[in-house]
């Protein structure tokens, strides 16, 4: 930016040969900003073809530098073969939409929903899935979501009995993860969704999430924890990060993950992500987006709940070439109902299919 000095008196004027160099120095320097300019345009118009729709720059704000993306732009994420989309195509090879949700879902990477409330179950899935992605050299995503009152007793109500249980499903969850290395996108919704809870229970589920953060810090310190923020049409950036903060993410977090199982443009959750992180004023933070159904956007009235029309987004990769965003992923598993379509969690091979349309 180029500041305007006001003309205050300086002391004596330099001889007309000094104005002259110093008006050519000006205009060298006007130029150089020129090329400057046109190289940001140019950088700018490189990060825009990353997303669905235009990018516009964030309001012009003091902001805090931002990291670089976490993860090597080669990174590969793992391939369940039993994510539900390629179980559905297992047994249903005959059907005309199985080529297509085969190509397009069960073949790429997505995350793993750890649910299962057995301590003993869900510490010997989470080791074997990253044993197995080990095995391959690829990195999983898992998800717990089973923290007590999960969705307020809505569509996809759940999770552990009382937060005693869930520091134990925690530390079991920890160590089935154990020194592997894996993504941890922690507790969807449980930030964002807290209006059913009174004071007491929102500070039990402040700790709970804490617990969980610090287990799994201590215990599987290759696990790289993302705490859900929600996403952008949901609570403030200011909001968002005062909650994270009374959940423990500036002691235990690596970063946060927004636009889990939603269906808002990659650029506005880019925005809102990185909005969050300065609001923390915690630079070393990354972002995760998911993308898996935000190929189109979001419906007119940001209908969240298995809405038509809906697309595949972008298929996950570490290469988002955007300081501060460390990956786009496949949290959300395509073609799962919300709880409209069918009962939350159940994969729809006609919704599924439509998504690859």
């Amino acid at each position: 930016m180029i500041t305007k000095l006001c003309g205050r008196d300086r002391g004596p004027r330099p001889p007309a040969r000094a104005r002259t160099s110093r008006w050519a120095g000006r205009g060298v320097a006007q130029l150089i900003v020129m090329v400057l300019v046109v190289e940001v345009v140019m950088a700018a118009t490189t990060v825009q073809a990353l997303f669905v729709g235009p990018v516009r720059p964030p309001a012009t704000r003091p902001s805090l530098p931002v990291a670089k993306p976490f993860f090597p732009a080669t990174t590969r994420f793992y391939v369940d073969p039993h994510n539900p989309a390629a179980t559905w195509v297992r047994d249903h090879q005959h059907d005309r939409r199985a080529a297509a949700i085969a190509r397009r879902i069960a073949a790429e990477p997505q995350a793993a929903w750890l649910t299962e409330t057995n301590e003993s179950l869900i510490e010997e899935r989470a080791r074997n899935l990253v044993r197995t992605a080990a095995a391959q050299r690829r990195l999983p995503v898992l998800v717990p979501y089973t923290i007590p009152q999960r969705d307020c007793q809505q569509l996809s109500s759940g999770g552990a009995g009382d937060t005693a249980a869930y520091r134990r499903w925690s530390d079991a969850l920890t160590r089935g993860i154990g020194d592997g290395r894996a993504i941890v996108i922690l507790e969807p919704d449980a930030l964002a969704h807290m209006s059913c809870l009174k004071r007491r229970q929102q500070a039990d589920r402040f700790a709970a999430l804490a617990y969980a953060a610090r287990a799994l810090q201590r215990g599987a310190p290759r696990a790289r924890v993302y705490y859900d923020a929600g996403n952008s049409g949901w609570q403030p950036a200011r909001t968002m990060a005062e909650r994270l903060r009374r959940a423990g993410i500036e002691r235990y977090g690596d970063g946060i993950a927004v636009n889990v199982s939603n269906f808002n443009a990659t650029a506005d959750e880019v925005r809102y992500g990185l909005s969050v992180i300065r609001e923390l004023r915690r630079p070393r933070l990354g972002v995760v987006v998911d993308t898996s159904r935000n190929g189109a956007g979001p419906t007119r009235n940001h209908t969240f709940c298995d809405p038509p029309g809906r697309k595949l987004g972008r298929p996950p990769t570490a290469a988002t070439g955007i300081p501060g965003v460390d990956a786009f992923l496949w949290v959300k598993q395509p073609g799962q109902a919300d709880g409209c379509a069918a009962g939350a969690g159940m994969f729809v091979p006609r919704y599924a299919y439509r998504l690859t349309r």
